[in-house]
């Protein structure tokens, strides 16, 4: 089974201070700001096709989200993509309202055959990406988290990502030599789903936790005389990232619901508790890794 160390990938976050370009939605943008920097990394929201490709150089990682896309981020994104793929930056697709409109639809298709790092999205999202369903309202899911497992399994062997289902409990699933692997990862609170902006900030962090783990899955597969090893150590690496930032959400998301009083209250008090998580906190977080088959059955 996987070795999953959340306090590692926590640790690693905060010594690296990722760089993370989000290409995301207008109503966003300043709330995944804020929880960038709560979390310990560094955002920056270059989306304009002009520059866009020569930043994604030099950021970390990259976030790609079409929640209000323009015609300037739909090229922006085409660029930095290609960027992020040439220079083997990590970078997440968030697959937001896919099913909505056959334009947005395409242009998300053709970003996940793109071979993103991670793809993060609600079960209804994720469904229809695999083609297995229509997608949801906007940013709300109409699908069970456990139910679209199999599509997101799909849709990790198709793409090569770690895949990230969001709900009550979350669920990331990833192939990992031969096997599909499914963590579910619980917490968070009830108000998460009532401020804007909890599941789009949660692709720009897993893309900082991709980011701070690069160098040290780079340095573990350059050591590696195993090409097999290798990528499997690397994928292990990747898996353990999208789980720790789940994890680390939950946690906040756990912490924030004891002190808000209602949505207002707890966005400032999620932001808090994203910065002040602790090791003790997120060693508390319930993560369950089995392989998808012991699931099902």
């Amino acid at each position: 089974m996987v070795d999953i160390d959340l306090n590692s990938a926590h640790r690693q976050l905060g010594a690296t201070n990722p760089l993370i370009q989000c290409i995301t939605n207008t109503v966003v943008q300043q709330f995944s700001a804020n929880v960038l920097l709560a979390v310990g990394a560094s955002p920056a929201m270059l989306d304009h096709e002009a520059d866009a490709a020569q930043f994604t150089q030099i950021a970390s990682g990259l976030l790609v989200n079409f929640g209000t896309a323009t015609s300037h981020q739909f090229l922006a994104a085409d660029s930095a993509i290609d960027a992020a793929t040439t220079h083997e930056k990590p970078w997440v697709l968030d697959p937001v309202s896919i099913g909505a409109a056959d334009y947005r639809t395409t242009r998300i298709r053709r970003a996940a055959a793109a071979g993103p790092t991670a793809i993060r999205g609600n079960a209804s999202e994720i469904a229809a990406l695999a083609g297995f369903g229509l997608g949801g309202r906007g940013v709300d899911s109409t699908d069970d988290v456990d139910a679209v497992l199999p599509a997101a399994a799909e849709l990790a062997r198709e793409t090569g990502a770690v895949v990230a289902v969001s709900g009550p409990v979350d669920a990331i699933v990833a192939h990992i030599d031969g096997v599909d692997h499914v963590a579910h990862v619980h917490g968070g609170h009830a108000l998460m789903p009532l401020v804007i902006g909890t599941g789009c900030s949660l692709g720009a962090v897993t893309a900082a936790y991709l980011a701070a783990a690069t160098d040290t899955t780079v340095a573990e597969a350059a050591t590696s005389s195993d090409a097999r090893a290798a990528e499997g150590t690397s994928t292990s690496a990747t898996l353990t990232a999208v789980i720790a930032a789940h994890a680390h959400f939950a946690a906040a998301g756990a912490s924030a619901g004891e002190h808000a009083t209602g949505p207002g209250s707890y966005a400032v008090a999620f932001l808090d508790a994203l910065h002040a998580l602790s090791a003790e906190e997120l060693a508390r977080v319930r993560v369950e890794v089995d392989a998808l088959e012991s699931v099902a059955s």
